[in-house]
């Protein structure tokens, strides 16, 4: 009578186990790394995005309702968000680009930075624009 042999198992061994083990969480951890870092930068766009969002809204509504004025302001749009803005005659280049100039009108140049962030962190973001306004009292200088 025969007597059926037994295979002997196959499977895995344990060192080739650990090192499959070992290998997914070097993969999982650089995956992590990556999730985190996307998740920093787009709170890092997001806070730009709201400083772009009152920059253009301040730089609208700026001087509407009252006439513009030199020099520089300061304020706070909240909590976190500051601004500081300055307000400067523009002058055009000496290229002779062929645009008259009116002498009823001139054109300021308005800088306004936006900072947030704390004291070791600050960050800011800088918007410009062209306004026109009438000449200060007097005449033009």
């Amino acid at each position: 009578m025969n007597v059926p042999r037994f295979r002997a198992a196959r499977g895995f061994s344990l060192l080739e186990v650990i090192a499959a083990i070992a290998i997914l969480a070097i993969a999982f951890a650089a995956l992590m790394q990556v999730a985190g870092s996307s998740m920093s930068l787009t709170a890092r766009a997001g806070e730009r995005t709201q400083a772009a969002l009152r920059a253009r809204s301040m730089l609208d509504s700026a001087f509407v309702m009252e006439p513009l004025r030199e020099g520089s302001s300061e304020g706070r749009f909240d909590d976190t968000y500051r601004w500081r803005m300055t307000v400067t005659p523009w002058q055009a280049a000496a290229s002779g680009n062929g645009v008259p100039q009116d002498a009823s009108r001139r054109l300021y140049r308005l800088d306004l930075d936006v900072l947030w962030g704390g004291d070791n962190n600050e960050r800011s973001a800088r918007f410009s624009t062209l306004r026109m306004g009438a000449p200060p009292p007097g005449g033009l200088p």
